[in-house]
């Protein structure tokens, strides 16, 4: 029984030290996928999307910074800010590009628009798709209860 013992108090203790994979590498996957559709605003030129656009997308560079600082910590409220960056990301994301034109936070790409193509679709998909594991990484993750939520793989 005390062998029993022992192995779960190691089990226990490697719980706490594990590897925070499964949260970094959905936020690297984010991080990735939001800096590639950086690169096709800058490459459609910035006066492409609407001030409030790009006004959205500067906060979110910075959501998706201190998104990866927590998660690279382990910091306790890694996985809430990871889910929460993650889910509004994707909806925010959806609602700009893939909606037709509605108002000041508008960057469609249904309606033709000045230098969208196939790159433009696929950085946002990716950027959209990111956003959305990232939310559901993060939520897996708080839903464990884990002492480090960032530990759950």
């Amino acid at each position: 029984m005390e062998r029993v013992g022992r192995i779960d108090e190691e089990a226990d203790r490697s719980d706490h030290r594990a590897s925070p994979r499964s949260l970094r590498v959905a936020t690297a996957t984010f991080v990735v996928a939001l800096l590639a559709h950086g690169v096709d605003h800058l490459r459609r030129g910035l006066d492409a999307s609407p001030a409030a656009v790009q006004l959205a997308g500067n906060a979110q560079l910075v959501l998706a910074g201190v998104t990866t600082v927590m998660v690279a910590r382990r910091h306790r409220a890694a996985a809430l800010v990871a889910t929460a960056v993650g889910f509004g990301s994707a909806i925010g994301f959806s609602l700009s590009h893939l909606l037709p034109e509605w108002g000041a936070f508008s960057d469609s790409f249904v309606e033709p628009a000045a230098g969208v193509n196939a790159y433009s679709w696929v950085t946002a998909v990716a950027e959209i798709a990111a956003g959305a594991a990232l939310g559901v990484v993060g939520w897996r993750a708080m839903r464990a209860g884990s002492p480090h939520p960032a530990a759950v793989s």
